[in-house]
């Protein structure tokens, strides 16, 4: 992964709390607490370099004393995380997450100041071994195997400056563009880690792929018309194996990617015979079960994708490319719509059930 980091291990623990004050009766100060804090441009290299040991311990709290009776409290450490975080404990059970800037985890309360109720001894702050497990937010994820031209669509359509290579060579770190639209709407695009056959086994970097693609508002499949062949020992795949490919690598993670809107962008129609195969394609898509005995039953899924849109497109000449950003928008504004009608005949029912309950 380079020097990308998309998880993390910390240590966390809350302040002791101060020492009680017991011929007059005075109670320690409580003991710091440890927060995760979301901020934007930060990254979990960041933590990792500010934090080496990987240890972070809140403040103590103050002792009580003859000119302060009731000691302060310890001082908190907020840890600054990049939004799109998930935090799980030792045993892999998700506690928690901060994902817009300015949401905030208590990752470890602070311990008690010593009292009347505690013999004046104070109690130790909280501890806990965390992982931070970071998630890219985008609203729309490429996904395809490695050299369907997901770098250069992302170049093309963004301003992002992504490496590009023309052999099987696998994005190693998340990349993110943004598109920008003449009255400047912003859509954030993600190019995730290659993908290739068995990522769900979580080969190559199958799971810390298709855990991005989780986060992603809607998948944008890119697929090479001419078909594709990772190496010399695997066998070579056409434009509709792939797709079938990449619908079962995301079934097989989590059959919920499937629900999400999805698009196709049919690269490389620069390349000769990609007219030809084009038609091919659209042919089996409209007719996926007509094509589906010829297959081998590891490449075909349970169920099929739908797409809303396929656009025919050449990151090397240009083509399609405009109509491609349309339909992206398109997409991500019906859903958008969509859901604020959800959310408007939710709030009238809510509405409409608690006049009943009055009238009742």
């Amino acid at each position: 992964y380079g020097t990308f980091i998309d998880d993390l291990r910390l240590y966390v623990r809350g302040g002791t709390g101060g020492m009680g004050y017991p011929r007059l009766g005075g109670e320690g100060g409580r003991g710091g607490d440890v927060y995760f804090v979301a901020q934007e441009r930060t990254t979990l290299k960041s933590v990792k370099n500010r934090y080496p040991q990987k240890r972070i311990v809140a403040g103590t709290g103050a002792n009580s004393s003859v000119r302060a009776l009731k000691g302060e409290k310890g001082k908190d450490c907020e840890v600054h995380v990049p939004p799109g975080i998930s935090i799980l404990d030792d045993n892999g059970k998700q506690i928690g997450e901060v994902n817009a800037a300015g949401e905030r985890f208590l990752a470890a309360r602070g311990g008690l100041g010593g009292s009347l109720a505690t013999n004046f001894l104070p109690s130790k702050g909280q501890k806990r071994i965390l992982h931070l497990d970071l998630k890219l937010i985008a609203d729309v994820g490429l996904v395809g195997f490695p050299n369907a031209g997901k770098s250069s669509l992302l170049s093309k359509i963004s301003h992002a400056k992504p490496e590009i290579a023309n052999y099987a060579f696998t994005t190693i770190q998340p990349q993110l563009g943004k598109i920008m639209y003449a009255d400047y709407k912003q859509i954030l695009v993600a190019d995730l880690p290659g993908l290739i056959e068995g990522a769900h086994v979580n080969k190559g970097m199958g799971h810390k792929f298709l855990k991005h693609v989780e986060r992603t508002k809607h998948l944008l499949l890119v697929v090479d018309i001419s078909g594709f062949q990772l190496s010399t020992k695997t066998r070579f795949r056409t434009a509709f194996e792939t797709i079938l490919l990449l619908t079962k690598e995301l079934e097989q993670y989590k059959e919920e990617l499937l629900t999400k809107p999805a698009l196709l962008a049919i690269n490389k129609m620069d390349l000769p015979c990609a007219k030809d195969n084009l038609n091919e394609l659209m042919k089996q898509l409209q007719n996926p079960q007509d094509s589906l005995h010829l297959q081998q039953e590891e490449v075909i899924p349970e169920n099929t994708l739908k797409f809303r849109d396929i656009v025919p497109i050449s990151t090397y000449t240009g083509e399609g490319i405009e109509e491609l950003k349309a339909c992206v928008r398109k997409s991500l504004d019906e859903e958008a719509e969509q859901e604020n009608a959800e959310y408007r005949k939710n709030k009238l029912l809510l509405l409409q059930t608690s006049e009943q309950k009055h009238r009742g």
